[in-house]
Formats: structure tokens, C-alpha cells, sequence
């Protein structure tokens, strides 16, 4: 969340952004009840005093008529102060929800508008190139290889929910292996998160684990909840906590399964595995000092681009609009890879994407860093981006890397954990 003191100094700049992001929230109304609130508070402390005034004053009486008037000064004041208090439990409630409700800032040079607005900024290693013979999307090559089982999922746990298969399944778990092991050698540290966390880590996260408007699955009776992503556990490991300036910034790779109820997602461009409810993902996040999060962006994005490049899938990255930004994101990367099967002729689809959240996270879940010989803390800064998401990705390889005659090329860098280099065609 944004600092309350910055947002009741800076109302129209706040709202502005609001609008700009497409948040309907009165920026406004949220500074009329701060300010209300903080009166109140003022007045609590005031009145407390003259309380404590009063009762320290009794024993002084010079008979029991004035030690009994100043008793009852004495209640007055409390009651007094406790009347107030309730009005300002009952303000922080109001403000609290206004507040959880207003997006982060966003950066400059993020595109203003929505999902059309956003800018592309580069395109990957490899160039799209038609293939020359009809196109199969990725569900017509796993029914042709037998790699995919949706019919099966359906009768078990409903739409939205598959088997793999075959190749599919060791392709799966190669794709977790190549991204992982490129970012040990880059210096994170692998973890292996749980696929649960409470509400009030998703809350600080920026996810909504309750009500109409959820894309999560909750734990009836419980205050835990499936994970959409390892962002939020590996976000939410250090809430409360304090860390050393000179230790960030600290690099996680998170693996995990993530859940989705991708309510209103139907649609062709859902079909197969682009949206479905279960997925492995690899992710990265990071803690850094505030002067470090804009590099750690470009790093990450960067190294999302090493991957499908690697895997010789094409891609472009998208700077992501004001409208299409997440709450939490003060900016936003997506990696598209492009999908031959995916519309008429193919298509862009979004594979990975990269954020940098600033404090926004942190101030919620009170993730402070000290730098030594300095007074006094400050909030950190926090950052996640998708190294492989798996489903997406097989997507990609599937249709990109269909032969004439029906078979599938296995990526090069996939080989030695496939051990094999080709699906189909005689194999």
C-alpha cells in the first residue's frame, strides 16, 4: 500500500493515477476520513491527559465533595475519550478499506491506457517464420501424440484440469530443471515453497483471498488458501522481519504449483492449457534496497528472454499499460511468445511477466531494512517475475516446434533431461 502521509499530500496526483490504472476509488473521501481520524487521535491523547491529570489531582482534595466532583470529572474524560476512540476503531476500519483499494504509483514511462495501449520494447532471438504446412494448435498435436488427457481431468476434478502425458510429463519436469538450474548459477536460492498460505499474506501480497471478486481458491473453514503463485509465499516468508541493508538484495527461485479459478476466463483464446487451474510454475523474486529494484527489473526480464531464447521460441516484450497493471506493480514486463495454433493465422500469448512492486508489498507485510550506522529503518523493495510457467510454455514448444510431418522437435537444451529429441516422427 501507498504511505498515508504521501497520499494526503498528494490527492490529486494519487487520483489521477487511480483513474489512469481504471481503480474506482475516492481518493478524496480516503483523505477526509485520515484527516477526521487523525483529529480524533489528537483529541484521544488530550483527553487521556487531563484524565490522568485529574486522577493524579484527587488525592489532593481538600474534602470528600471536591474529591468526588473531580471522580466524576475524571469518568467524564474517560468516557469521553473512549466515545471518541470507538469513532476513530470505526474510521480505521473505513480508511483501511479505501486504502487497500488504491493501486501503487506508477512509473513514468509505463504506457497510459488499457491491454492496447501497451508498448512493445524488443523481440527475442528468434524470428516468427509461417510454416509452410497446416497448422495444428497444441491440444490437436497432444491428441495426435497422446500427451494430454483433458477428458479424463474433466470426469476427475472438472473443467479447466488435465493429465500429462508421456513426453508431455517429462517435458514438465525438464522445463523446471532448465529454468532452475540456470538461476542457481546465477545466485538464487532454489526453495521448494508451500502450495498454502494465510489471508493476510495474500492481503499483503495484493491478492484478494475472499469475496465475488477472487480469482483464489480458499480452504473452507481455515484462513489458508490455495497459492496463485510462489510470489505470494515467497513474498510473505519474511513479513515482520527486519533485514541488514548490506545482505539485499536476496534472490529466491520459487517452485510450486499455483491455482486459479480464472473466473470469466472462457473463451477460445482459453482453450487447452492457456487457462487452466493448475499449473507449475518457476518464479523469481527478490528483496532489494529502494536505489536497487529498477536494475532487478531489467535483470529479471532479462533473464526470461535468456530462457525462450534458449528454447528457440519466438517472443517480444511488452512494456504492460497503467490499465493492465496489477495493484501491487509500479511497473510491468510481459514476455509474449508467439503461438502458430493460438487465433486464425497465430498469436502473441503472454508466457512470463516481471514486476517490480517497490515498497507497495513490503509496507503491507512490514518488511524493513537497516543499513548499518543509521538511524531508523525503511521498507524494502520487492519484485517477482515468471522464470518458466509450464503449461504456457508447452504451449510454445508444441506448436512452435511442429514438423511437416506431424512430429515435434524437442528444444535443444531439453534434450539431456527428455533424453530424446524428437516426439513422434518414428521415435
Amino acid at each position: 500500500m501507498l504511505d498515508k502521509r504521501f497520499i494526503l499530500d498528494n490527492v490529486e496526483l494519487v487520483q489521477t493515477n487511480c483513474d489512469h490504472r481504471g481503480v474506482k476509488v475516492d481518493v478524496a473521501q480516503f483523505a477526509e476520513l485520515e484527516n477526521n481520524r487523525r483529529e480524533l487521535q489528537t483529541q484521544v491523547e488530550e483527553l487521556s491527559r487531563q484524565a490522568n491529570v485529574v486522577s493524579k489531582s484527587i488525592g489532593q482534595a481538600q474534602d470528600d465533595t471536591e474529591r468526588e466532583a473531580r471522580k466524576a470529572e475524571g469518568r467524564r474524560l474517560r468516557e469521553e475519550k473512549e466515545d471518541r476512540q470507538a469513532e476513530i476503531d470505526r474510521l480505521e476500519v473505513e480508511t483501511g478499506i479505501l486504502l487497500r483499494r488504491i493501486p501503487n504509483l506508477t512509473h513514468p514511462e509505463s504506457p497510459i491506457g488499457a491491454e492496447d495501449a501497451c508498448r512493445e520494447l524488443r523481440r527475442g532471438a528468434t524470428d516468427v517464420v509461417p510454416l509452410n504446412f497446416p497448422t495444428a494448435d497444441h491440444v490437436e498435436l497432444a491428441e495426435q501424440h497422446n500427451l494430454i488427457d483433458f477428458e479424463s481431468a474433466g470426469r476427475v476434478t472438472g473443467h479447466g484440469f488435465y493429465f500429462l502425458k508421456n513426453e508431455a510429463a517429462i517435458l514438465e519436469l525438464a522445463l523446471q530443471l532448465y529454468a532452475v538450474q540456470l538461476l542457481y548459477a546465477e545466485g538464487f536460492t532454489p526453495m521448494i515453497t508451500p502450495d498454502l498460505a494465510r489471508s493476510e499474506i495474500l492481503q499483503g501480497i495484493g491478492f484478494i483471498p475472499r469475496g465475488p471478486e477472487t480469482q483464489i481458491y480458499s480452504i473452507e473453514n481455515t484462513d489458508l488458501n490455495l497459492i496463485a503463485t510462489a510470489e505470494i509465499t515467497l513474498g510473505g516468508m519474511l513479513a515482520g522481519q527486519t533485514l541488514d541493508a548490506e545482505d539485499l538484495p536476496l534472490r529466491y527461485c520459487g517452485i510450486s504449483h499455483c491455482f486459479r479459478t480464472e473466473a470469466g476466463a472462457a473463451g477460445r483464446a482459453g482453450r487447452g492449457l492457456y487457462r487452466v487451474h493448475q499449473f507449475t510454475k518457476i518464479e523469481m523474486f527478490a528483496f532489494t534496497l529502494p536505489e536497487q529494484s529498477e536494475n532487478m527489473l531489467n535483470y529479471f526480464c532479462d533473464l526470461e528472454c535468456q530462457l525462450f531464447d534458449g528454447l528457440g521460441v519466438p517472443y517480444r516484450v511488452i512494456d504492460t499499460a497503467s490499465g493492465d497493471l496489477g495493484g501491487s506493480a509500479y511497473r510491468k514486463f510481459d514476455l509474449e511468445a508467439w503461438m502458430p495454433g493460438r487465433g486464425t493465422d497465430g498469436e502473441f500469448g503472454e508466457v512470463t511477466s516481471a514486476s517490480n512492486c517497490t515498497d507497495y508489498q513490503s509496507r503491507r507485510l512490514n518488511i524493513r531494512c537497516k543499513k548499518k550506522g543509521e538511524k531508523g529503518t525503511q521498507f524494502v523493495h520487492t519484485l517477482n517475475g515468471t522464470a518458466i510457467a509450464v503449461s504456457r510454455a508447452l504451449i510454445a514448444i508444441l506448436e512452435n516446434c511442429q514438423q511437416a510431418d506431424g512430429s515435434i522437435i524437442i528444444p535443444e537444451v531439453l534434450w539431456k533431461y527428455v533424453g530424446k529429441e524428437r516426439i513422434g516422427g518414428g521415435e
